[in-house]
């Protein structure tokens, strides 16, 4: 085990490989799927539901935890996992993100992020230190470099820029970093610029950080220019480290992913389209809201072992969302959940046959046709915090 990872099979046909990450808080089967506790929560869900799923990891937000309740708060709750009321691994973000998805609120410079809080517009500072002693305090077991993630499309000016940054920024974080109970990944960035990226990827692989992960992707420049980037990038960085791609989580872009050699995902997509009746399944989309289901007595997806499946029908859920019960978000939250714990799974057991790549072929064409047209649905690219 080197750096805590294990490859325990590597697919000889493509990069796909199977393996195991150790942290402080438990292992986690890869290649793995951490839902999104932005504020301290999966919303509306427990965590023993969570762990029902198959959830092995989740993942917080600096930006919002540090806003509120507060580092301060969470230190004398007892950390982080106390305040989730999970027992198993933890990932942090950095922050760095919100540079993207609140730029309304930002300034940008050399030095860091200034802030004005989207809660009540205080003044807000982070910067590379800042971002890694808090997440220091808060105790998650995997936590990232502070960085900056550029829009899409952006001029090549600012790009070159953003990428400088975040090399910069990643040797900061590197030499402030003091919890040796935690795994701190580095960042790569630079958009859908092959070269950029492996400059970037080129100059944070010195530093020998135990992970690395692709950001700045799914942030609106599609499918194919997303996986060329992803496996362009790819070959820039160690073999024996895990690979995590940052926000990213259409079932499609996920097996292409695999495909490319990732380990690691996150996105809101499961319980964010849950909360908005939309239901995902391995025979494709359900939109609950949809008059066809009203009266439909079946599950929402034949073999699904979830509660929303075992326990109730698709018209009884479609019920709960036309009444506003607040059933309807949460069944559909954990069903879509488990479906992606299910894929997971399917892809680590494919991967372990050597089935995977046949798989992956028809699986990634039969994804890339389901659409979201629904104007009740939330859009594919989805920022990473809820």
């Amino acid at each position: 085990m080197t750096h805590g990872f294990d490859i325990l099979v590597h697919n000889p046909n493509n990069g796909a490989r199977r393996g195991l990450l150790a942290t402080a808080h438990g292992t986690v089967d890869t290649p793995a799927f951490m839902p999104v506790g932005t504020r301290g929560s999966i919303k509306g869900l427990t965590p023993e539901q969570v762990e029902q799923t198959g959830t092995q990891i989740i993942l917080g937000n600096t930006y919002h935890l540090l806003l509120r309740p507060g580092v301060e708060v969470v230190e004398r709750l007892g950390g982080l996992h106390a305040l989730m009321g999970w027992n198993g691994p933890i990932l942090t973000d950095s922050g760095g993100f919100q540079v993207f998805s609140l730029s309304q609120l930002t300034r940008i410079g050399d030095d860091g992020v200034e802030f004005a809080s989207h809660i009540d517009g205080a003044r807000v500072v982070l910067d590379a230190e800042i971002a890694t002693k808090v997440q220091n305090r808060l105790g998650a077991d995997i936590i990232m470099c502070f960085d900056e993630c550029p829009p899409y499309p952006c001029e090549s000016e600012r790009l070159e820029r953003a990428v400088e940054r975040t090399i910069r920024w990643a040797k900061r974080c590197q030499e402030v970093h003091s919890n040796s109970r935690q795994k701190l990944f580095a960042i790569v960035q630079g958009g859908v610029d092959s070269d950029l990226r492996r400059r970037c990827a080129e100059s944070l692989v010195t530093m020998d950080f135990p992970g690395y992960a692709i950001g700045g992707l799914s942030v609106g420049e599609g499918h194919d220019k997303m996986m060329q980037t992803v496996e362009s990038t790819v070959d820039y960085l160690p073999k024996d480290r895990p690979r995590y791609l940052m926000g990213v989580g259409m079932p499609a872009d996920i097996v292409a992913a695999v495909r490319a050699g990732i380990d690691m995902f996150d996105c809101v997509l499961p319980t964010r389209n849950g909360r908005n009746a939309y239901a995902f399944t391995t025979t494709g989309p359900l939109r609950l809201r949809n008059a066809a289901h009203g009266s439909d007595s079946g599950p929402l997806e034949e073999g699904c072992s979830c509660v929303a499946c075992r326990r109730f029908s698709r018209g009884a859920i479609r019920h709960f969302f036309q009444v506003g019960e607040m059933l309807g978000p949460i069944l559909l939250s954990l069903h879509n959940i488990a479906y992606y714990q299910r894929l997971m799974a399917e892809i680590r057991r494919r991967i372990e046959d050597a089935s995977f790549t046949a798989w992956a072929e028809g699986q990634i064409r039969l994804w890339k046709s389901w659409t979201i047209s629904d104007s009740n649905e939330p859009e594919t690219q989805t920022p990473r915090h809820e």
